[in-house]
């Protein structure tokens, strides 16, 4: 979801220096978020992030994104996966099955149009 949510952030930044610092996560969804903060990061290192209610998780940085207004940019992956990130952004986030038929068959569609596409191993 395009939404913007405050966090606290900490763990060891590319220099291996520790850090705990306010961050902008964008882009919200169940597994993550993209990661807007000062501070460069080393894809597959661990961080914690703290939601405005206290909550703290763990999470994996996946990538680097483009930086976003000169910000660095990180798309981080939550590693734990218990009730406390169900709930973590405050959001109940649209399961595969609340989705109706049409949005399922577009969804699965799309999933075979790219299935197509991708060369086989027999060719």
């Amino acid at each position: 979801m395009a939404l913007n949510a405050p966090v606290g952030l900490s763990g060891e930044d590319r220099q291996k220096c520790a850090f705990t610092m306010t961050a902008k996560a964008t882009n919200l969804n169940k597994h993550g978020a993209a990661i807007q903060l000062n501070r460069e990061l080393m894809v597959g290192s661990t961080v914690v992030v703290r939601n405005k209610g206290g909550t703290q998780v763990s999470a994996r940085v996946v990538a680097q994104l483009p930086t976003l207004q000169g910000v660095p940019t990180y798309a981080i992956e939550f590693a734990e996966h218990d009730d406390k990130v169900k709930t973590f952004w405050g959001i109940t986030f649209p399961s595969a099955e609340s989705k109706g038929p049409t949005a399922q068959a577009a969804e699965q569609s799309g999933i075979m149009r790219r299935r197509r596409t991708i060369p086989s191993l027999r060719d």
